[in-house]
């Protein structure tokens, strides 16, 4: 049951965290079950059981994109990561690097892409407050937390 792995009281958890909270849960779930399917597979000698199980997995895997899409829907900051790293090509940390260069920018109130033609210049106008945004932990910033 997922409320067992709750990590604080569940009468002070929101309800939207504890929805959340179920769609982890469920993510986990499925993915363990897609990682034992597979085991099994490699492990059976019987060639239709096999496929049997391998159609398992697909469907375990199929279970789990629905819930992840679900959770980037309903989550803005799941969204933003997902939007950043998924479905891209090259390495994967370059992409980190060039998303942590782009946060930097707009901390310092310049515009990404212009920045990227060269040009650094304010990312709203004069008078117009920038949305919050949510302020990402790496562990570079982490490390240098604990230096200070």
């Amino acid at each position: 049951m997922g409320s067992e792995s709750l990590h604080a009281p569940r009468e002070r958890i929101s309800r939207r965290t504890l929805t959340i909270h179920h769609a982890i849960v469920s993510i986990k779930e499925e993915l363990d079950a897609v990682d034992w399917y597979q085991q099994r597979a490699d492990d059976c000698e019987d060639e239709e059981l096999k496929e049997i199980l391998l159609h398992n997995m697909r469907e375990e895997i199929e279970h789990a994109a629905m819930a992840l899409e679900w959770l980037r829907r309903y989550s803005p900051d799941v969204d933003e990561q997902f939007r950043t790293y998924l479905f891209t090509e090259g390495p994967i940390m370059e992409i980190e690097e060039e998303a942590e260069h782009e946060e930097a920018l707009e901390d310092l109130g310049l515009d990404p892409a212009a920045a990227k033609g060269g040009v650094a210049r304010p990312a709203e106008p004069e008078g117009k407050a920038r949305p919050a945004r949510a302020r990402r932990a790496t562990i570079g910033s982490l490390k240098a937390k604990g230096k200070d």
